[in-house]
Parts: structure tokens; C-alpha cells; sequence
């Protein structure tokens, strides 16, 4: 019988199974050793894979990227910790000058398998650059997998996954979600697979598509949607860089109504690439144009006013009746 789990237990799961597994893959990151990493999400590793495969590093976001490419290209496999997603920006350089290309640089001679996983997104009260959603940032890049769970089971198999794959993954781990539910996760080893969107829940009226802490309003709004007659399907994205389109266009020919639901702005945001992919490939399977229920265009506010600034499931209620009773 599997242990029932949270998403930041599941995290931990996989990191202590695959370090058993791959002697090559080794963790680094502010405070991951000691202290096993400001959500604990790193806990246990250094006591039992020691300081040379676990190791604290000075607050210096540029040098753990640079460290990582380094050893990437070198035999190792690293998992480089960002404590928060706003703490990300001075990796910029590294991770897309030089490790999204470095496939492509090398001509194939070298590949670049590392794996950096962030805490994102808001909800938890966290003060100033600690709540942002900057997916969009990197799903843009060329070369780079932008990953997001939403599960304590699709943490555990993806994150496998990505630390097995040959180049750089940025694994963001919606961090509302931690401890939010618990379910049976097994120990197994096996991975999910990456590149593909996950449908949760079939349906036939409307397709709702998410990802991260956003599915937990999703399906909360699909349910009262169901209570009323209206039949949701729900689609997992999960990987926003390569994005599964064909998954998506597929639910869309089928239900012919779409609203899309994500935590960052709306200008820019992965949200208008996958609307503009169905205006693009889907537009005679629409019977109403594609909806967006997204954070504001402004920086997150602070906790006090948060939840103002979050799609709630109300937000999403309201997007799917107007979707539907267009004609």
C-alpha cells in the first residue's frame, strides 16, 4: 500500500530515489543541506548522500546556475535549488546563453542535463519577490522545458523525468499546493512522461485548461459546473515549453468552447500563446471565442490584498457561463 503523500513530500521522493539510483545526480542549492531547503523539500538528503552530493552554496543565484551548467556538461546531473521564483532572474544568462543552447552550440557533442526547481506562485502570504509567476519568461526560450506539477503524484513522476532527460528542465513547483492534499504515491521509479498535457476530466460542453496551483480552482469550478448539467473537460498543460497543442485542439474540436486559467498577467502570458494557437489550427471548432482568467498586468500585491490579485473558482464560474451563452 502506497504512503499518502503532499506535493512537497513527493518532491523529496523522487530526489532521494533517483540520488539512490544515479550516483551522478547531486543536489545544490541556498540552505538544501542543513536545513533541507526553506520548504523542506530537501530533507534527509545530505544525512544520507553526504556534502559532496548535497551542497549549501553562498546566496548567489548566478554562480549555483553557472556551477550547474558546468557540471551538466561534465558527466553530472545537477538539481539546483532557487528558493523563489523572484530570486531567479540572475540565472538569466546561464540558463538560456548557455544551457538551453548548449545542445545546439556543440552540435550535439555536448548535452546539458540539469534540472533547476523553483517554488512559484502566490497565495501563502509571502512578502515582496516571492509570489511571482514568470513562466512566460522561459517558456519562450528555445531548448528549455518548463514543467509544472499540480499533484503530489505528477511531482514525484515528473520529476523524475526531468532529471533523467537529457537537457535543462526548469521545474516550477506551485508552492500554494505543498501541503494542500495528500494522496497514495508509490515509490516505484517510474516516470511520467513530459512534453504532453494530462486530461483530468473528461468532458463535452467546455474545455477548461490550467496548470499548477490553478487546477485546484479549475476542477472546484468544473464540479459546480457538473451540479448545474454542464460537462467540463479539464486539461492538465504541465509542460508549458514544448506545449502538447494537439491535446488541447483535440478537446476543443470536441467541445467547441474554451477557457484557459492561469495565475500570471495576462499580457504575454503562455495563456495567449495557447489561445492563439486554437484562433490559428481550432477556429472552426469554435462556437464562442476563447476565454482568459488570469492574475492582473501589475506586480503581486502584498498579502492583504492578494487574493484580490488570484483567479478564484468564482472567476473561472463566471468566464465559463459567459463562454457558454454566446451564440
Amino acid at each position: 500500500m502506497s504512503n499518502a503523500i503532499t506535493m512537497v513530500e513527493a518532491v523529496n521522493l523522487a530526489l532521494h530515489s533517483e540520488m539512490r539510483r544515479d550516483q551522478s545526480v547531486m543536489v545544490l542549492g541556498e540552505d538544501v543541506g542543513v536545513n533541507g531547503g526553506v520548504f523542506r523539500a530537501t530533507v534527509g538528503l545530505r544525512d544520507e548522500f553526504g556534502m559532496k552530493r548535497v551542497m549549501d552554496t553562498p546566496l548567489a543565484e548566478t554562480m549555483i546556475a553557472g556551477l550547474s551548467v558546468g557540471m551538466a556538461t561534465q558527466g553530472l546531473k545537477p538539481v539546483a535549488e532557487i528558493q523563489f521564483m523572484g530570486f531567479i532572474f540572475p540565472t538569466m544568462e546561464h540558463l538560456i546563453g548557455h544551457a538551453a543552447r548548449m545542445r545546439h552550440r556543440t552540435r550535439g557533442r555536448l548535452s546539458c542535463p540539469l534540472v533547476v526547481r523553483v517554488p512559484y506562485g502566490g497565495g501563502i502570504h509571502a512578502p515582496e519577490h516571492h509570489s511571482e509567476s514568470t513562466e512566460a519568461l522561459f517558456a519562450h526560450i528555445p531548448g528549455l522545458r518548463v514543467v509544472i506539477p499540480s499533484s503530489p503524484a505528477r511531482a514525484y513522476g515528473l520529476l523524475l523525468a526531468a532529471i533523467r532527460n537529457p537537457d535543462p528542465v526548469l521545474f516550477m513547483e506551485p508552492k500554494r499546493v505543498y501541503r494542500l492534499n495528500a494522496q497514495p504515491v508509490e515509490d516505484s521509479g517510474e516516470t511520467l512522461p513530459l512534453d504532453t498535457c494530462y486530461t483530468l476530466r473528461e468532458g463535452s460542453d467546455i474545455t477548461l485548461v490550467s496548470w499548477g496551483a490553478m487546477i485546484k480552482e479549475t476542477l472546484e469550478a468544473a464540479d459546480r459546473l457538473a451540479q448545474q448539467g454542464v460537462s467540463c473537460e479539464v486539461i492538465d498543460v504541465v509542460t508549458l515549453n514544448p506545449i502538447d497543442h494537439n491535446t488541447i485542439l483535440a478537446s476543443v474540436d470536441k467541445t467547441g468552447r474554451c477557457v484557459i486559467v492561469h495565475e500570471a498577467p495576462k499580457s504575454g502570458a503562455v495563456g495567449a500563446e495557447i489561445a492563439a494557437t486554437i484562433a490559428e489550427k481550432g477556429l472552426l471548432s469554435l462556437q464562442a471565442p476563447v476565454a482568459r482568467v488570469t492574475g492582473y498586468d501589475t506586480v503581486m500585491p502584498y498579502y492583504r490584498m492578494e487574493h484580490h490579485y488570484m483567479p478564484s473558482t468564482a472567476d473561472i464560474l463566471e468566464a465559463v457561463n459567459t463562454t457558454l451563452e454566446f451564440s
